[in-house]
């Protein structure tokens, strides 16, 4: 259907551009109340029909040698080539029928008469040619947008698989560990620390299908996880939430806030001999969904994002809000570590 288009469009423009030219010739005679007579009849048909063929068969030699895809440094010699060839091959038709009629143009010999009557009719195929060559030239570039376009939504969906694929085994590793540690000693604990984990696989899996999810749901998940966490760590683990209850609808990107969390115990509670405080904060800041996670510990290079958690969530950012969003991780106070995520908020 779109082929039919296309075709039918060109045969649009071909009788309509041709036909103009025609209209303009008719004109001229009729302005000057001049009758058109039979020969100036055949004579315009003879310039509306040949201008029709010679430039159908220079497109058609066009589109089989493939110029059309050539760069215009290497196509403007061949387009020159072929607006004079297409004009002499014009200019020919136009000179057969006149010598058919026998109609005596002038006593000009024939090269002559040729080199003038390729002149007059380069004038109408140079104008044909230009707008034939860069609507095709606009249209190829239209389209290598659009391919550059759906090129990089690919490039940007599966960078964001590969991340989620790397989130998940991360943090079930982390998980696993801290349930082995509870099996000997504890295993009542054990098993509600397996019923825990369970309810977070679950949630992760169903989020693995989503760019983003509300953050109600993501704090589920985080919720879980941190009742895991105390079960190891026991009284050394502390939570405060600070939420905005008008937070809790808003889109975030699933497992994120759970990284930052486990990010927190991993380099602050962990190596803490009496644990601390683990605060997490959701408010809107103007325009952005403000996510604050602080922690106990001194900020190192470790802590700033060489490791995989922290590196993966900048990643994730930037894929999926670009350069409106923003990540920083600061050294509060003298032991406390804070990690700050701004969302864009979209405002219907």
């Amino acid at each position: 259907m779109r082929l039919f288009s296309r075709i039918s469009n060109y045969w649009l423009c071909q009788l309509g551009g041709w036909g103009l030219i025609v209209f303009s010739m008719i004109f001229y005679k009729v302005g000057f109340r001049e009758n058109l007579s039979f020969l100036d009849l055949a004579r315009i048909s003879v310039f509306f029909f040949g201008g029709i063929i010679s430039t159908h068969l220079m497109r058609g030699y066009l589109k089989k040698k493939g110029w059309m895809q050539l760069s215009i440094e290497k196509m403007i010699p061949r387009l020159l080539l072929a607006i004079i060839v297409t004009s002499i091959f014009y200019s020919l038709i136009i000179i057969l029928f006149f010598q058919v009629l026998a109609v005596k143009e002038s006593a000009k010999d024939f090269s002559t008469r040729l080199t003038g009557m390729v002149l007059n009719t380069g004038l109408l195929i140079t104008p044909w040619m230009l707008i034939y060559y860069f609507y095709h030239y606009i249209e190829s570039s239209r389209r290598q947008q659009l391919n550059n376009l759906k090129l990089q939504s690919l490039v940007k969906e599966l960078e964001l698989k590969t991340i989620k694929s790397h989130i998940n085994p991360h943090f079930i590793f982390n998980a696993l560990n801290s349930i082995r540690a509870l099996i000997d000693e504890n295993p009542g604990r054990a098993r509600d620390a397996i019923t825990e984990l369970s309810n977070i696989l679950r949630s992760s899996m169903q989020a693995e299908k989503l760019e983003t999810v509300p953050f109600e749901r993501e704090l589920n998940i985080v919720k879980d996880y941190l009742a895991l966490e105390y079960i190891r760590f026991e009284d050394r683990l502390k939570v405060e939430y600070q939420i905005d209850e008008d937070t809790l609808d808003s889109p975030v990107p699933p497992m994120m806030l759970q990284t930052l969390v486990e990010n927190a115990i991993k380099h602050g509670i962990g190596k803490e001999v009496k644990g601390g405080l683990i605060r997490i904060i959701s408010d809107y800041n103007g325009r952005f969904h403000e996510l604050i996670v602080q922690n106990p510990g001194i900020l190192s290079d470790e802590i700033k994002g060489e490791g995989f958690g922290l590196s993966s969530t900048r990643n994730r950012l930037q894929l999926l809000f670009g350069t409106n969003s923003e990540f920083q991780i600061t050294q509060e106070s003298k032991n406390m570590v804070q990690v700050k995520v701004m969302i864009p908020v979209s405002i219907n």
